[in-house]
């Protein structure tokens, strides 16, 4: 009884394996596709989601970064974000 008691003691001590983060998109300068959707660009500029929608609606987006609208969605230009995040000339 008291070895599996002991038993029990050193699992509870022993340190939890930590959680990898696995990241939902992959990071920028990786990215290869022409446009970037709201979830995308707000993810890369860590904002919410939301704040872009609004720059979108009101036209207050950063230079190089209107969306084009396409089916009813926004889609941001990957090199102005580039450019605008990364500092990389596109």
């Amino acid at each position: 009884m008291q070895d599996a008691t002991q038993a029990n003691i050193a699992t509870i001590r022993e340190a939890p394996t930590p959680q990898q983060f696995i990241a939902p998109f992959p990071p920028l300068e990786l990215v290869t596709k022409p446009n970037l959707t709201t979830a995308e660009i707000a993810y890369y500029a860590n904002q919410a989601e939301q704040t872009w929608r609004i720059h979108a609606c009101r036209e207050t987006f950063p230079e190089g970064l209107r969306p084009r609208r396409i089916g009813g969605r926004l889609n941001w230009p990957t090199a102005g974000a580039k450019k605008l995040l990364l500092g990389v000339p596109v």
